[in-house]
């Protein structure tokens, strides 16, 4: 509905439709300017206080002959901010709600939103997971418009497109789609376009995981992740650069690039920090230790069976007596043991991290090996493999090679060989099923091969 022209009017509906007797922080405010009766609405703490007063200066100078109509007060009396004209009532409190201050003035039908907003916001600084040993140091923060605008400092090309989309009915979540025009998939850009538009949602409750939910359309239990996700402002204009899609949603310091291959995910921006030979070695290795988190446990656990097959230079690996408890249940139990002290570790107060950290290791050292529970050589493992999944710039990434590892365990532990050739059969079952929102194949340039491909994983050229 479009307001009618009549202050006393509007100020009647609004009071009403925004509860401003049961909102303390919904402010409204009536002055005069130039003559005319007007009224400002806001939230308090979403407004810059001295920017308000400044513009209030200014309006009370304003002259009869300087407010004959709207689209001319929107021309020639804000002196500064964006501004626009909002005529349809469900609009203007939307904007309300989303910081920007609207002025209602008697007579205009058509009411003057003004943008002096500032959210409560931390620092820009260096995310914790995506750290690097030379580059920049900022990262991504829960507002929308700075992380939009730590992108746009380093694209500074008129081609570079942010589109503007609210999401959820209640909440009406911003979100930008950020692209470089001529450089992105169109087919793609359509297909997040109108998933974005079709979505029938009250929120984007867990911000970019809900956002990442929507464009996936369906409950996957396959648990390889098929977006990257980042907090580093240069990956996302890095990414842009490529042809990349970036999606910001509000309140979430995450961006979400798309489309994304499984090595797009394993890379690290400390790859291009470094000259190229370094790069490389960096690139090789995490591939490597990706693939030993993966199979290191079960490969031991087959030895362990089969020890007549191993060669005499990996005798080393066997036990020297029968442990009391089955080494592939000593796996599982600390496979589970790890992320239950990772989840208490999270939530421990900082002041007591120091003694938090000792207390598990002693649990994990000497004493878990004297009690009977496990030998050393699994918690040596085990050791690796949970230091070595953060080797993984994503989370994602880690827990789906975490679950895929015990799968090979259990199916080791129950078949044996075959059940080793199984569990990697069903590893790269679950890679090849996955595809990437644009449809390009997950596993690429592996599967399909690519020569060209290949060498761009290995080598930064």
């Amino acid at each position: 509905m479009k307001i009618s022209g009549s202050l006393a009017e509007e100020k009647q509906y609004f009071r009403s439709a925004m509860l401003l007797e049961h909102n303390f922080d919904i402010v409204s405010r009536f002055i005069t300017v130039g003559g005319r009766d007007a009224a400002l609405y806001f939230v308090d703490g979403f407004v810059k206080d001295e920017l308000l007063e400044k513009m209030t200066e200014h309006f009370y100078k304003l002259t009869p002959e300087q407010l004959t109509d709207a689209g001319s007060f929107e021309a020639s009396c804000v002196p500064y901010c964006e501004v626009m004209l909002v005529s349809e009532r469900n609009d203007i409190i939307s904007s309300v709600l989303s910081g920007m201050t609207a002025m209602l003035v008697d007579g205009f039908k058509a009411a003057v939103m003004m943008d002096l907003r500032t959210y409560p916001q931390r620092d820009t600084a260096e995310p914790d997971r995506d750290k690097v040993l030379r580059g920049s140091r900022d990262g991504f923060v829960e507002t929308m418009v700075l992380s939009a605008a730590l992108i746009r400092r380093r694209i500074r090309d008129p081609h570079l497109c942010m589109e503007y989309h609210p999401v959820g009915r209640l909440s009406r979540t911003d979100t930008a789609i950020c692209y470089i025009d001529g450089m992105a998939d169109i087919c793609l850009l359509d297909k997040i376009r109108k998933r974005i538009s079709d979505a029938d949602i009250d929120a984007l409750s867990m911000n970019q995981e809900s956002m990442a939910e929507l464009l996936t359309g369906k409950r996957r239990w396959n648990p390889y992740p098929r977006y990257k996700f980042t907090e580093r402002p240069d990956t996302a204009a890095a990414q842009i650069l490529k042809g990349d899609i970036v999606l910001l949603v509000d309140n979430s310091p995450s961006a979400l690039i798309l489309p994304a291959t499984m090595f797009d995910i394993v890379e690290d921006a400390n790859d291009y920090y470094f000259p190229p030979l370094t790069g490389a070695w960096l690139r090789l290795t995490r591939l490597l230790v990706m693939l030993l988190t993966l199979v290191l446990t079960p490969a031991w656990l087959l030895a362990l069976r089969y020890p007549d097959a191993l060669p005499g230079c990996l005798e080393f690996v066997l036990l020297k007596e029968t442990p009391a408890v089955p080494v592939f249940l000593q796996l599982l139990i600390l496979e589970f043991v790890i992320d239950g002290l990772k989840l208490s570790s999270l939530n421990t107060p900082s002041m007591l991290n120091s003694s938090f950290g000792i207390i598990g290791a002693i649990i994990l050292g000497d004493f878990a090996v004297q009690s009977g529970w496990f030998c050393a050589e699994a918690l040596l493992y085990m050791a690796f493999v949970a230091m070595a999944n953060y080797s993984q710039p994503g989370y994602e990434l880690g827990y789906a090679i975490k679950f895929m590892r015990i799968v090979l365990i259990i199916l080791t532990a129950i078949f044996g060989i075959w059940g080793f050739i199984a569990g990697l059969a069903l590893n790269l079952a679950a890679i090849l099923s996955t595809s990437t929102p644009a449809g390009k194949p997950y596993f690429w340039p592996i599967i399909p091969f690519s020569v060209s491909g290949v060498k761009k994983l290995l080598f930064r050229l």
